[in-house]
């Protein structure tokens, strides 16, 4: 009886590999071949292969792969030096964390996840109104600016990725659990907020920039944080075009727009007596740079 002959899997001759060496034999053990193919991985994936074995813990750990993990799903060009590894980061945007769930969780109801986008400069212009064009206009202080105008220049920006949100939340004045929900926030912060000490034992806070009251009906309640160095791009033309993305009339489900500079949103509102806005911002320390903006609204 003749036996068998078994083969190896540990390697094979395959014209798929052919581009690697004409007439090679290709291990399945090369660390650059599946570097390559981590590229095609998501999250879960890359860490379910990393548990398989020693070998596949290292090749999937690099920093590298994570890094081109993040900026694929993030959508968003390489922002530079980062002070977190690459896996962390992926972790935060990914892992279905948002700001009301460390603070405030109370008065949370729901939220949505808008988008990344990057800040190249190192200002910010704060807006509730999204009809173009928009105008920086100077006053003595950014509380008066808001007050009078509705919009701001925000400085020391820390600039690179920022992941944004919106936040359905109960109204700051009201206690009771059958509030419907009155107050919407734009909400976003930098890729890295989460991971810093600062944050995390709540000696960052936010603090009140400043508000502003529309004292009659409003349509619609709207917000927008664009890098002021990308502010006459096409990109904001884009987001200033509602007609392409805001809901029709009786639509009332909140609308977003993120291009690779700015973001917005906007939700339709019923019959109304005003809207009451505000504008936050968390530094890093008390002189630190700004690393988190939110823009609310509340009816009247």
């Amino acid at each position: 009886m003749r036996t068998r002959r078994t083969k190896k899997i540990c390697c094979c001759v395959s014209p798929i590999f052919s581009f690697l060496a004409p007439h090679s034999i290709f291990s399945w053990y090369e660390d650059d071949v599946w570097t390559e193919i981590a590229k095609f991985l998501d999250g879960i994936s890359l860490v379910m292969l990393a548990t398989t074995c020693k070998w596949f813990h290292r090749i999937m750990m690099e920093d590298s792969v994570w890094k081109y993990a993040c900026l694929r799903d993030l959508q968003v060009p390489d922002p530079g030096k980062v002070a977190f590894k690459w896996i962390k980061l992926y972790a935060t945007a990914f892992d279905g964390c948002h700001s009301y769930m460390f603070r405030q969780q109370e008065k949370h109801i729901d939220w949505m996840r808008i988008g990344a986008f990057l800040f190249d400069s190192h200002s910010a212009f704060l807006t509730e109104s999204l009809i173009g064009p928009l105008k920086v206009l100077k006053e003595d202080t950014i509380e008066k600016m808001l007050e009078l105008k509705g919009c701001c220049v925000l400085n020391n920006i820390k600039t690179g990725i920022w992941i944004a949100d919106i936040q359905l939340v109960r109204c700051p004045v009201c206690d009771l659990n059958t509030c419907d929900g009155t107050m919407q926030t734009l909400d976003a912060r930098h890729i890295e907020l989460f991971l810093n000490e600062g944050y995390q034992d709540g000696s960052w806070d936010y603090e009140t920039l400043g508000s502003q009251d529309i004292n009659k009906h409003a349509d619609g309640a709207s917000g927008g944080i664009f890098d002021m160095k990308h502010l006459k791009d096409q990109s904001t033309s884009d987001i200033l075009d509602l007609k392409s993305w805001v809901g029709k009339q009786k639509d009332w489900q909140p609308k977003a727009r993120i291009t690779l500079h700015a973001v917005a949103v906007k939700t339709n509102l019923q019959e109304n007596e005003g809207l009451h806005i505000k504008y936050h911002a968390m530094k890093a320390g008390k002189d630190g740079e700004v690393v988190s903006i939110r823009i609310s609204q509340q009816l009247l």
